[in-house]
Protein backbone atom coordinates (compact mmCIF):
# COMPACT_ATOMS: atom_id res chain seq x y z
CA UNK A 1 0.00 0.00 0.00
CA UNK A 2 1.21 3.86 -1.00
CA UNK A 3 1.65 5.20 2.40
CA UNK A 4 1.54 8.56 0.63
CA UNK A 5 -2.64 7.81 0.41
CA UNK A 6 -2.84 8.35 4.42
CA UNK A 7 -5.26 10.83 5.87
CA UNK A 8 -2.81 12.85 8.11
CA UNK A 9 -5.96 13.54 10.21
CA UNK A 10 -6.12 9.75 11.33
CA UNK A 11 -2.50 9.43 12.95
CA UNK A 12 -2.54 10.17 16.48
CA UNK A 13 0.26 10.33 18.44
CA UNK A 14 0.03 8.23 21.17
CA UNK A 15 2.45 10.26 23.35
CA UNK A 16 -0.16 12.53 23.74
CA UNK A 17 -1.94 9.79 25.78
CA UNK A 18 1.08 8.26 27.56
CA UNK A 19 1.13 10.40 30.21
CA UNK A 20 -2.17 9.50 31.61
CA UNK A 21 -1.90 6.10 31.17
CA UNK A 22 -1.75 4.20 34.82
CA UNK A 23 -3.64 6.95 36.77
CA UNK A 24 -6.79 5.45 36.60
CA UNK A 25 -7.09 4.71 40.48
CA UNK A 26 -7.27 9.07 40.63
CA UNK A 27 -10.02 8.61 38.98
CA UNK A 28 -11.54 5.42 41.27
CA UNK A 29 -10.86 7.60 44.15
CA UNK A 30 -11.95 10.97 43.53
CA UNK A 31 -15.13 9.35 42.35
CA UNK A 32 -15.75 7.25 45.39
CA UNK A 33 -15.36 10.99 47.32
CA UNK A 34 -18.14 12.82 45.16
CA UNK A 35 -20.35 9.86 45.80
CA UNK A 36 -19.44 10.46 49.87
CA UNK A 37 -20.40 14.03 49.80
CA UNK A 38 -23.49 13.85 47.32
CA UNK A 39 -25.48 17.35 47.46
CA UNK A 40 -22.99 18.22 50.48
CA UNK A 41 -19.71 20.25 50.74
CA UNK A 42 -17.00 17.28 51.28
CA UNK A 43 -17.78 14.17 53.30
CA UNK A 44 -16.30 13.37 56.55
CA UNK A 45 -13.33 11.57 57.54
CA UNK A 46 -15.50 8.78 59.26
CA UNK A 47 -17.62 7.74 56.26
CA UNK A 48 -14.30 6.94 54.20
CA UNK A 49 -14.58 2.70 53.50
CA UNK A 50 -11.44 1.06 52.59
CA UNK A 51 -13.47 -1.23 50.89
CA UNK A 52 -15.33 1.68 48.80
CA UNK A 53 -11.42 2.52 47.23
CA UNK A 54 -10.02 -1.47 47.40
CA UNK A 55 -8.38 -1.31 43.83
CA UNK A 56 -6.58 1.77 44.80
CA UNK A 57 -6.45 1.25 48.23
CA UNK A 58 -2.40 0.81 47.65
CA UNK A 59 -2.28 4.18 46.28
CA UNK A 60 -3.95 6.21 48.51
CA UNK A 61 -3.55 8.20 51.81
CA UNK A 62 -5.53 10.40 54.46
CA UNK A 63 -3.32 13.49 55.67
CA UNK A 64 -4.10 15.62 59.34
CA UNK A 65 -3.80 19.47 58.59
CA UNK A 66 -2.03 20.32 62.26
CA UNK A 67 -0.99 23.59 61.22
CA UNK A 68 -1.45 26.23 58.43
CA UNK A 69 0.18 24.78 55.44
CA UNK A 70 1.37 21.45 57.08
CA UNK A 71 -0.21 18.45 57.13
CA UNK A 72 1.09 14.82 58.38
CA UNK A 73 0.24 11.11 56.80
CA UNK A 74 -2.46 9.38 59.03
CA UNK A 75 -2.66 6.44 57.32
CA UNK A 76 -1.14 5.49 53.75
CA UNK A 77 -0.84 2.60 51.22
CA UNK A 78 1.78 0.23 50.40
CA UNK A 79 2.95 2.61 47.19
CA UNK A 80 3.86 5.64 49.30
CA UNK A 81 5.94 3.31 51.83
CA UNK A 82 7.65 1.66 48.77
CA UNK A 83 8.69 5.22 47.34
CA UNK A 84 9.99 6.34 50.48
CA UNK A 85 11.70 2.95 51.18
CA UNK A 86 10.16 2.76 54.75
CA UNK A 87 6.92 3.52 56.46
CA UNK A 88 5.51 6.97 56.41
CA UNK A 89 2.39 7.10 58.92
CA UNK A 90 3.33 9.90 60.83
CA UNK A 91 5.79 12.12 58.28
CA UNK A 92 4.84 15.11 56.97
CA UNK A 93 3.94 15.58 53.65
CA UNK A 94 6.56 17.98 52.27
CA UNK A 95 9.03 14.49 52.74
CA UNK A 96 7.86 13.32 50.03
CA UNK A 97 8.59 16.87 47.99
CA UNK A 98 11.86 18.47 47.01
CA UNK A 99 12.92 21.62 49.23
CA UNK A 100 12.00 24.14 46.73
CA UNK A 101 8.75 22.97 45.82
CA UNK A 102 7.85 22.55 49.84
CA UNK A 103 6.23 26.17 49.97
CA UNK A 104 4.10 24.99 47.00
CA UNK A 105 2.76 22.19 48.47
CA UNK A 106 2.14 24.36 51.65
CA UNK A 107 0.30 26.72 49.79
CA UNK A 108 -1.70 23.90 47.71
CA UNK A 109 -2.76 22.11 51.32
CA UNK A 110 -4.40 25.64 52.87
CA UNK A 111 -6.30 26.06 49.45
CA UNK A 112 -7.80 22.29 49.54
CA UNK A 113 -8.57 22.88 53.13
CA UNK A 114 -9.84 26.42 53.39
CA UNK A 115 -11.43 27.17 50.06
CA UNK A 116 -11.85 24.14 49.91
CA UNK A 117 -10.83 23.10 46.85
CA UNK A 118 -9.95 19.54 44.99
CA UNK A 119 -5.94 19.65 43.56
CA UNK A 120 -4.26 17.71 41.25
CA UNK A 121 -0.31 17.81 41.13
CA UNK A 122 2.03 16.89 38.56
CA UNK A 123 5.17 16.21 39.60
CA UNK A 124 8.66 13.88 38.46
CA UNK A 125 11.30 12.57 41.04
CA UNK A 126 15.03 14.00 41.30
CA UNK A 127 17.02 11.64 38.95
CA UNK A 128 20.60 10.44 39.51
CA UNK A 129 22.41 7.33 38.53
CA UNK A 130 20.66 4.77 40.75
CA UNK A 131 17.12 6.80 41.30
CA UNK A 132 15.63 6.45 37.28
CA UNK A 133 13.08 9.05 35.82
CA UNK A 134 9.61 8.67 37.27
CA UNK A 135 6.58 10.65 36.45
CA UNK A 136 3.64 11.28 39.10
CA UNK A 137 0.41 12.38 40.16
CA UNK A 138 -1.39 13.21 43.28
CA UNK A 139 -4.78 14.20 44.01
CA UNK A 140 -5.68 15.86 47.04
CA UNK A 141 -9.55 16.06 48.46
CA UNK A 142 -11.02 17.74 51.42
CA UNK A 143 -12.77 15.88 54.22
CA UNK A 144 -14.13 17.63 57.40
CA UNK A 145 -12.88 15.71 60.75
CA UNK A 146 -15.56 14.62 63.62
CA UNK A 147 -15.64 17.79 64.93
CA UNK A 148 -16.90 19.68 61.84
CA UNK A 149 -13.44 21.51 60.69
CA UNK A 150 -11.70 20.95 57.12
CA UNK A 151 -8.88 19.02 58.73
CA UNK A 152 -8.26 16.02 56.46
CA UNK A 153 -7.25 15.01 53.17
CA UNK A 154 -7.79 11.91 51.16
CA UNK A 155 -5.18 11.50 48.74
CA UNK A 156 -4.26 9.28 46.20
CA UNK A 157 -0.35 9.21 44.83
CA UNK A 158 1.10 7.27 41.91
CA UNK A 159 4.42 7.12 40.55
CA UNK A 160 5.25 5.35 37.13
CA UNK A 161 8.48 3.98 36.53
CA UNK A 162 11.29 1.90 38.19
CA UNK A 163 11.85 3.14 41.72
CA UNK A 164 15.37 2.83 42.13
CA UNK A 165 17.36 3.69 45.04
CA UNK A 166 15.16 5.19 47.58
CA UNK A 167 13.62 7.82 49.24
CA UNK A 168 12.44 9.23 46.24
CA UNK A 169 11.23 12.86 46.44
CA UNK A 170 9.39 14.94 43.49
CA UNK A 171 9.27 18.45 41.83
CA UNK A 172 5.75 20.06 41.46
CA UNK A 173 5.53 20.62 38.17
CA UNK A 174 1.83 21.58 37.52
CA UNK A 175 -1.08 22.03 39.54
CA UNK A 176 -4.35 21.90 38.63
CA UNK A 177 -6.68 23.76 41.63
CA UNK A 178 -11.07 23.38 41.39
CA UNK A 179 -12.54 25.10 44.22
CA UNK A 180 -15.54 23.04 45.16
CA UNK A 181 -19.34 24.67 46.35
CA UNK A 182 -22.31 22.58 47.62
CA UNK A 183 -25.70 22.73 45.82
CA UNK A 184 -27.31 25.99 45.46
CA UNK A 185 -30.18 25.75 47.25
CA UNK A 186 -33.65 26.79 46.21
CA UNK A 187 -34.62 30.47 47.39
CA UNK A 188 -37.07 30.96 49.76
CA UNK A 189 -40.46 33.01 48.16
CA UNK A 190 -40.78 36.37 48.66
CA UNK A 191 -42.92 37.48 51.35
CA UNK A 192 -45.78 38.68 50.40
CA UNK A 193 -47.04 42.49 50.69
CA UNK A 194 -50.67 42.50 52.51
CA UNK A 195 -53.90 41.83 51.31
CA UNK A 196 -56.05 44.94 50.17
CA UNK A 197 -60.11 44.85 50.80
CA UNK A 198 -60.67 44.19 47.68
CA UNK A 199 -58.00 41.17 47.38
CA UNK A 200 -59.67 39.91 50.37
CA UNK A 201 -62.85 39.97 49.08
CA UNK A 202 -61.63 38.00 46.04
CA UNK A 203 -60.94 40.57 43.21
CA UNK A 204 -58.07 40.24 41.06
CA UNK A 205 -56.42 43.60 40.14
CA UNK A 206 -56.66 44.81 37.01
CA UNK A 207 -60.39 43.26 36.26
CA UNK A 208 -62.14 44.81 39.71
CA UNK A 209 -64.87 47.32 38.71
CA UNK A 210 -64.43 50.86 40.00
CA UNK A 211 -65.47 51.34 43.73
CA UNK A 212 -68.96 53.16 43.74
CA UNK A 213 -68.46 57.09 44.96
CA UNK A 214 -70.19 57.51 48.91
CA UNK A 215 -73.07 59.12 49.17
CA UNK A 216 -73.86 60.97 52.59
CA UNK A 217 -77.40 60.88 53.88
CA UNK A 218 -76.99 62.97 56.22
CA UNK A 219 -80.23 65.05 56.70
CA UNK A 220 -80.77 68.23 54.84
CA UNK A 221 -81.52 71.21 57.15
CA UNK A 222 -83.94 72.80 55.00
CA UNK A 223 -85.76 69.61 54.65
CA UNK A 224 -87.87 67.92 57.78
CA UNK A 225 -86.48 65.02 59.13
CA UNK A 226 -89.51 63.19 59.81
CA UNK A 227 -92.77 63.81 57.36
CA UNK A 228 -96.22 63.07 58.23
CA UNK A 229 -98.03 60.96 55.41
CA UNK A 230 -101.78 61.12 55.27
CA UNK A 231 -103.79 58.54 54.03
CA UNK A 232 -107.03 58.26 53.18
CA UNK A 233 -107.80 54.54 54.11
Amino acid sequence: MDKSDLNPHTIVAMTEFRAEVGYSALSQVEAYWEGLRGARLMPRRSEIDPRGIETALEYTFILERIAPGMARIRIAGSHLSDLMGMEVRGMPLTSLITPPCRRQINDVLEDVCQRPAVCELRMNAETSATKPHLDARMLLLPLKSDLGDVSRVLGCMIAQGEVGHTPRRFNVVGAKIRPISAPSTVPAPPKSAPQTVQQRAGYVDGLAESAATFKSHTPRPDVPYLRVVKSDD
